[in-house]
Protein backbone atom coordinates (compact mmCIF):
# COMPACT_ATOMS: atom_id res chain seq x y z
CA UNK A 1 0.00 0.00 0.00
CA UNK A 2 1.09 3.09 -0.64
CA UNK A 3 -0.22 6.81 0.49
CA UNK A 4 -2.49 7.43 -2.34
CA UNK A 5 -4.01 3.68 -1.81
CA UNK A 6 -4.59 5.31 1.69
CA UNK A 7 -6.54 8.26 0.31
CA UNK A 8 -8.50 6.69 -2.30
CA UNK A 9 -10.11 4.78 0.77
CA UNK A 10 -11.07 7.72 2.05
CA UNK A 11 -11.67 10.04 -0.64
CA UNK A 12 -15.20 11.03 -0.18
CA UNK A 13 -15.03 12.02 3.13
CA UNK A 14 -11.36 13.87 2.88
CA UNK A 15 -12.84 15.97 0.16
CA UNK A 16 -16.00 16.85 2.75
CA UNK A 17 -12.83 17.99 5.03
CA UNK A 18 -11.28 19.76 2.12
CA UNK A 19 -14.31 21.74 1.68
CA UNK A 20 -14.95 22.22 5.44
CA UNK A 21 -11.08 23.21 5.07
CA UNK A 22 -11.83 25.67 2.48
CA UNK A 23 -15.48 27.29 3.25
CA UNK A 24 -13.76 28.08 7.25
CA UNK A 25 -10.88 29.84 5.72
CA UNK A 26 -12.95 33.15 4.41
CA UNK A 27 -12.67 36.84 4.54
CA UNK A 28 -13.74 39.79 3.16
CA UNK A 29 -10.36 41.69 3.36
CA UNK A 30 -8.67 40.75 0.32
CA UNK A 31 -5.10 41.12 1.72
CA UNK A 32 -6.13 38.38 4.47
CA UNK A 33 -8.20 36.19 2.06
CA UNK A 34 -4.85 36.26 -0.46
CA UNK A 35 -3.11 34.95 2.77
CA UNK A 36 -5.50 32.31 3.46
CA UNK A 37 -5.16 31.32 -0.11
CA UNK A 38 -1.35 30.56 -0.24
CA UNK A 39 -1.38 29.16 3.51
CA UNK A 40 -3.53 26.40 2.12
CA UNK A 41 -1.19 25.15 -0.21
CA UNK A 42 0.46 24.29 2.81
CA UNK A 43 -1.45 21.21 2.63
CA UNK A 44 0.46 18.35 1.94
CA UNK A 45 -0.14 14.43 3.23
CA UNK A 46 -3.17 15.84 5.58
CA UNK A 47 -1.89 12.78 8.34
CA UNK A 48 -3.97 14.13 10.92
CA UNK A 49 -6.78 14.43 8.64
CA UNK A 50 -6.62 10.86 7.20
CA UNK A 51 -5.85 9.26 10.98
CA UNK A 52 -9.09 11.24 12.08
CA UNK A 53 -11.31 9.89 9.40
CA UNK A 54 -9.16 6.19 9.22
CA UNK A 55 -9.80 5.85 13.30
CA UNK A 56 -13.10 6.92 13.32
CA UNK A 57 -13.96 4.72 10.28
CA UNK A 58 -12.19 1.53 12.20
CA UNK A 59 -14.48 2.09 14.66
CA UNK A 60 -17.86 3.08 13.16
CA UNK A 61 -19.58 5.58 11.30
CA UNK A 62 -17.91 8.17 9.94
CA UNK A 63 -20.22 11.71 10.54
CA UNK A 64 -20.04 15.17 10.58
CA UNK A 65 -17.91 15.56 13.97
CA UNK A 66 -15.25 13.85 11.87
CA UNK A 67 -15.10 16.23 9.01
CA UNK A 68 -14.83 19.25 11.46
CA UNK A 69 -12.46 17.40 13.84
CA UNK A 70 -10.18 16.88 10.79
CA UNK A 71 -10.50 20.23 9.47
CA UNK A 72 -9.29 21.60 12.84
CA UNK A 73 -6.38 19.24 13.06
CA UNK A 74 -5.05 20.49 9.68
CA UNK A 75 -5.72 24.05 10.71
CA UNK A 76 -3.87 23.76 14.30
CA UNK A 77 -0.83 22.02 12.33
CA UNK A 78 -0.31 24.48 9.47
CA UNK A 79 -0.67 27.30 12.21
CA UNK A 80 2.33 25.26 13.61
CA UNK A 81 4.12 25.35 10.41
CA UNK A 82 3.63 29.25 9.72
CA UNK A 83 4.73 30.03 13.17
CA UNK A 84 7.69 27.16 12.63
CA UNK A 85 8.63 28.97 9.46
CA UNK A 86 8.98 32.37 10.97
CA UNK A 87 11.20 31.07 13.79
CA UNK A 88 13.79 28.94 11.18
CA UNK A 89 13.81 31.91 9.12
CA UNK A 90 12.93 29.08 6.29
CA UNK A 91 11.97 30.73 2.92
CA UNK A 92 10.39 27.50 1.26
CA UNK A 93 7.50 25.02 2.02
CA UNK A 94 5.88 22.63 -0.02
CA UNK A 95 7.69 24.09 -3.13
CA UNK A 96 6.67 27.17 -2.66
CA UNK A 97 7.44 30.82 -0.73
CA UNK A 98 6.93 30.61 2.90
CA UNK A 99 4.59 33.13 4.32
CA UNK A 100 7.11 34.88 6.29
CA UNK A 101 9.50 35.13 3.00
CA UNK A 102 6.40 37.02 0.81
CA UNK A 103 4.48 38.85 3.85
CA UNK A 104 7.61 39.43 6.72
CA UNK A 105 7.28 37.96 9.82
CA UNK A 106 4.58 40.20 11.94
CA UNK A 107 1.93 38.90 9.28
CA UNK A 108 3.20 35.40 9.23
CA UNK A 109 2.62 35.62 13.06
CA UNK A 110 -0.57 36.72 12.68
CA UNK A 111 -1.74 34.66 10.21
CA UNK A 112 -0.94 31.64 12.10
CA UNK A 113 -2.70 32.90 14.92
CA UNK A 114 -5.79 33.86 12.87
CA UNK A 115 -6.16 30.25 11.99
CA UNK A 116 -5.96 29.06 15.20
CA UNK A 117 -8.80 31.16 16.18
CA UNK A 118 -10.75 29.66 12.78
CA UNK A 119 -9.38 26.21 14.03
CA UNK A 120 -11.58 26.59 17.28
CA UNK A 121 -14.54 28.73 15.65
CA UNK A 122 -14.99 25.49 13.67
CA UNK A 123 -14.87 22.98 16.25
CA UNK A 124 -16.97 25.34 18.43
CA UNK A 125 -19.72 24.01 15.89
CA UNK A 126 -19.77 20.43 17.36
CA UNK A 127 -22.36 19.97 20.26
CA UNK A 128 -20.16 17.92 22.51
CA UNK A 129 -17.31 20.06 23.83
CA UNK A 130 -14.63 16.81 24.80
CA UNK A 131 -13.11 17.64 21.18
CA UNK A 132 -12.35 21.50 21.90
CA UNK A 133 -11.19 20.76 25.23
CA UNK A 134 -9.02 17.78 23.82
CA UNK A 135 -7.72 20.24 21.15
CA UNK A 136 -7.02 23.52 23.03
CA UNK A 137 -4.85 21.38 25.56
CA UNK A 138 -2.99 19.38 23.26
CA UNK A 139 -2.45 23.09 21.19
CA UNK A 140 -1.25 24.32 24.83
CA UNK A 141 1.32 21.14 24.86
CA UNK A 142 2.27 21.92 21.30
CA UNK A 143 3.31 24.87 22.27
CA UNK A 144 4.85 24.23 25.07
CA UNK A 145 7.42 21.74 23.55
CA UNK A 146 8.18 24.87 20.50
CA UNK A 147 9.28 26.48 23.75
CA UNK A 148 11.28 24.00 25.23
CA UNK A 149 12.85 23.72 21.74
CA UNK A 150 13.97 27.18 21.77
CA UNK A 151 15.34 27.19 25.50
CA UNK A 152 17.30 23.79 24.47
CA UNK A 153 18.96 24.94 21.53
CA UNK A 154 22.72 25.17 21.86
CA UNK A 155 22.60 22.60 24.77
CA UNK A 156 25.28 20.23 23.61
CA UNK A 157 24.64 18.07 26.50
CA UNK A 158 20.96 17.33 25.81
CA UNK A 159 19.93 13.85 26.07
CA UNK A 160 17.77 11.36 24.16
CA UNK A 161 14.97 11.55 26.99
CA UNK A 162 14.91 15.02 26.56
CA UNK A 163 14.33 14.87 23.15
CA UNK A 164 12.00 12.62 22.94
CA UNK A 165 9.80 14.45 25.41
CA UNK A 166 10.22 17.60 23.36
CA UNK A 167 8.78 15.91 19.79
CA UNK A 168 6.24 14.21 21.75
CA UNK A 169 5.16 17.61 22.47
CA UNK A 170 5.41 19.53 19.73
CA UNK A 171 4.32 16.79 16.78
CA UNK A 172 3.23 13.44 18.50
CA UNK A 173 0.70 14.98 20.69
CA UNK A 174 -1.50 16.28 17.90
CA UNK A 175 -1.61 13.19 15.77
CA UNK A 176 -2.38 10.98 18.74
CA UNK A 177 -5.37 13.26 19.86
CA UNK A 178 -6.24 13.20 15.92
CA UNK A 179 -6.54 9.49 16.50
CA UNK A 180 -7.82 9.50 19.90
CA UNK A 181 -11.17 12.16 18.60
CA UNK A 182 -11.26 9.90 15.67
CA UNK A 183 -12.29 6.90 17.66
CA UNK A 184 -14.77 9.00 20.02
CA UNK A 185 -16.63 10.44 17.42
CA UNK A 186 -18.14 7.12 16.04
CA UNK A 187 -18.42 5.81 19.82
CA UNK A 188 -15.57 3.56 20.75
CA UNK A 189 -15.40 3.31 24.43
CA UNK A 190 -12.30 4.94 26.49
CA UNK A 191 -9.95 1.47 26.19
CA UNK A 192 -10.24 1.26 22.73
CA UNK A 193 -10.21 5.66 22.49
CA UNK A 194 -6.73 5.03 24.37
CA UNK A 195 -5.17 3.03 22.45
CA UNK A 196 -5.36 4.43 19.23
CA UNK A 197 -4.08 7.72 21.15
CA UNK A 198 -0.98 5.39 21.85
CA UNK A 199 -0.95 4.52 18.60
CA UNK A 200 -1.12 7.87 16.99
CA UNK A 201 1.39 8.86 19.89
CA UNK A 202 4.06 6.69 18.77
CA UNK A 203 3.36 7.02 15.05
CA UNK A 204 4.13 10.64 15.77
CA UNK A 205 7.62 10.33 17.39
CA UNK A 206 8.49 8.14 14.44
CA UNK A 207 7.51 10.96 12.34
CA UNK A 208 9.68 13.81 13.83
CA UNK A 209 12.44 11.25 14.28
CA UNK A 210 12.21 10.63 10.53
CA UNK A 211 11.38 14.64 9.38
CA UNK A 212 14.84 15.54 11.52
CA UNK A 213 17.19 13.20 10.14
CA UNK A 214 15.51 14.23 6.21
CA UNK A 215 16.11 17.48 7.65
CA UNK A 216 20.34 16.14 7.59
CA UNK A 217 20.32 14.16 4.68
CA UNK A 218 17.67 15.08 1.99
CA UNK A 219 17.38 17.40 -0.56
CA UNK A 220 15.02 20.27 -1.23
CA UNK A 221 14.26 19.38 -4.75
CA UNK A 222 12.83 16.37 -3.09
CA UNK A 223 11.36 17.77 0.44
CA UNK A 224 10.01 20.66 -1.27
CA UNK A 225 11.07 22.92 2.22
CA UNK A 226 14.29 24.35 2.77
CA UNK A 227 16.35 22.03 4.89
CA UNK A 228 19.32 22.20 7.54
CA UNK A 229 17.88 24.33 9.80
CA UNK A 230 18.00 22.33 12.88
CA UNK A 231 21.70 22.35 12.69
CA UNK A 232 22.15 26.07 11.73
CA UNK A 233 19.96 26.44 14.77
CA UNK A 234 21.45 24.42 16.81
CA UNK A 235 18.66 22.21 17.39
CA UNK A 236 20.09 19.05 18.40
CA UNK A 237 17.76 15.81 16.96
CA UNK A 238 18.57 12.74 17.57
CA UNK A 239 21.01 11.74 15.06
CA UNK A 240 23.70 14.85 16.75
CA UNK A 241 22.68 13.65 20.02
CA UNK A 242 23.60 9.91 19.81
CA UNK A 243 26.69 11.13 17.81
CA UNK A 244 27.60 13.85 20.51
CA UNK A 245 27.14 11.41 23.13
CA UNK A 246 29.71 8.42 21.58
CA UNK A 247 32.29 10.24 20.03
CA UNK A 248 35.61 11.39 22.08
CA UNK A 249 36.15 14.31 23.19
CA UNK A 250 37.95 16.33 20.42
CA UNK A 251 35.33 15.38 18.37
CA UNK A 252 32.52 16.65 20.26
CA UNK A 253 34.72 19.94 20.09
CA UNK A 254 34.87 20.10 16.70
CA UNK A 255 30.87 19.61 16.23
CA UNK A 256 29.68 21.80 18.35
CA UNK A 257 32.19 24.39 16.95
CA UNK A 258 30.27 23.49 13.58
CA UNK A 259 27.22 23.51 14.76
CA UNK A 260 27.22 26.92 16.91
CA UNK A 261 29.15 29.22 13.39
CA UNK A 262 26.56 29.37 10.80
CA UNK A 263 29.54 30.65 8.81
CA UNK A 264 31.48 27.38 9.66
CA UNK A 265 32.03 25.44 5.90
CA UNK A 266 32.12 21.90 7.54
CA UNK A 267 28.71 20.80 7.81
CA UNK A 268 28.44 18.23 4.79
CA UNK A 269 31.64 16.90 6.76
CA UNK A 270 29.61 16.25 9.99
CA UNK A 271 26.69 15.10 7.88
CA UNK A 272 29.38 12.11 6.79
CA UNK A 273 30.76 11.95 9.95
CA UNK A 274 27.15 11.28 11.47
CA UNK A 275 26.27 8.30 8.26
CA UNK A 276 29.94 7.05 9.23
CA UNK A 277 29.39 6.71 12.61
CA UNK A 278 26.32 5.14 12.66
CA UNK A 279 24.20 7.84 14.45
CA UNK A 280 21.93 8.58 11.44
CA UNK A 281 20.86 4.60 11.17
CA UNK A 282 20.55 4.61 14.66
CA UNK A 283 17.51 7.06 14.40
CA UNK A 284 16.15 5.45 11.79
CA UNK A 285 16.50 2.41 13.89
CA UNK A 286 14.71 3.95 16.51
CA UNK A 287 11.85 5.77 14.43
CA UNK A 288 11.13 1.82 13.09
CA UNK A 289 11.15 0.66 16.77
CA UNK A 290 8.04 3.29 17.67
CA UNK A 291 6.05 2.08 14.39
CA UNK A 292 6.78 -1.32 15.44
CA UNK A 293 5.27 -0.57 18.93
CA UNK A 294 2.52 1.25 17.28
CA UNK A 295 1.79 -1.79 15.46
CA UNK A 296 1.88 -3.84 19.13
CA UNK A 297 -0.75 -1.87 21.04
CA UNK A 298 -3.33 -1.34 17.96
CA UNK A 299 -6.52 -1.83 19.39
CA UNK A 300 -9.02 -4.95 18.63
CA UNK A 301 -11.37 -3.73 16.20
CA UNK A 302 -14.32 -5.64 13.63
CA UNK A 303 -13.37 -3.34 10.77
CA UNK A 304 -10.14 -5.54 9.52
CA UNK A 305 -9.88 -3.46 6.59
CA UNK A 306 -9.51 -0.59 7.98
CA UNK A 307 -7.16 -1.87 10.46
CA UNK A 308 -5.08 -3.16 8.00
CA UNK A 309 -4.75 0.57 5.80
CA UNK A 310 -4.07 1.78 9.37
CA UNK A 311 -0.99 -0.47 10.08
CA UNK A 312 0.63 -0.45 6.82
CA UNK A 313 0.05 3.51 6.97
CA UNK A 314 2.60 3.08 10.14
CA UNK A 315 4.87 1.55 8.10
CA UNK A 316 5.11 3.99 5.54
CA UNK A 317 6.05 6.75 8.08
CA UNK A 318 9.43 5.60 8.18
CA UNK A 319 9.58 4.72 4.26
CA UNK A 320 7.93 7.83 3.15
CA UNK A 321 10.34 10.23 3.83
Amino acid sequence: MNLVQAYDYISVELEEVRELFDSELQSNIPIVMDMLEEVGKFRGKMLRPILVLLCGKACGEITKDHHVIAAVSEMVHMATLVHDDVLDEAESRRRGKTINSLHGNEAAVMLGDLLISHAFHLCSSIDSQIASRMIAATTNTVCEGELMQLYYRGFYDLDEEKYIDIISRKTASLIAVSCYLGAQASGANETTCQAMEEYGWKLGVAFQIMDDIVDITGTEESSGKTLGIDMLKEKLTLPVIHFLSNCNEQEKQWATQVMSDPSNKDHQIFVDKLMKSGSLEYAHQKAVQYVEDAKGIFPHIKDEQTKSILLELAGLVVSYH
